[in-house]
């Protein structure tokens, strides 16, 4: 997930909004180190569950990450409660638990969803299968393809 937030990185742009979803332990926040690491952002980059949201300043003269978990969030209006708005065209802008809450923040958006499947009893093996949706026009699909592909 990390390998993959980093090549992901690699076609973000400020402005940009990345909605994450999937179960707890998907990997969400492994794909958003990566995409900090990709953006040569100030870190670590953690789980902000409990801030809500947190900005991660550019160490390199690229966009900085915002990163938010809107899984304690109860909708829309404690969304926009947070001012979203204010960075997000200068900052690349990553939702966690952001399936069915920050799609009003941007027309142009990628949104994620990461499934976790188990091995069974014994087995340490987990294999993630990752969905990834392209919305409005801002998108190259040969570029993103390129990009999460393994």
């Amino acid at each position: 997930m990390t390998a993959l937030g980093e090549r992901l990185a690699a076609v973000l742009r400020a402005g940009d909004l990345v909605l994450l979803g999937g179960d707890l332990g998907a990997g969400k926040t492994t794909l958003a180190q990566g995409v900090g690491a990709g953006l040569g952002v100030r870190g670590p980059v953690t789980s902000p569950t409990f801030v809500i949201a947190r900005v991660h300043p550019s160490l390199v003269e690229g966009p900085p990450l915002v990163h938010v978990d809107a899984y304690r969030l109860g909708g829309w209006d404690e969304l926009e409660d947070i001012d979203l708005e204010a960075t997000l065209d200068e900052a690349v802008t990553l939702v966690e638990w952001g399936e069915g809450v920050a799609e009003g923040l941007a027309g142009d958006r990628l949104e994620i969803h990461i499934d976790r499947s188990h091995g069974g009893d014994g087995d340490p093996g987990e294999v993630r299968h990752v969905h990834v949706r392209a919305v409005g026009g801002r998108w190259d699909e040969s570029a993103l393809a390129t990009a999460v592909r393994p």
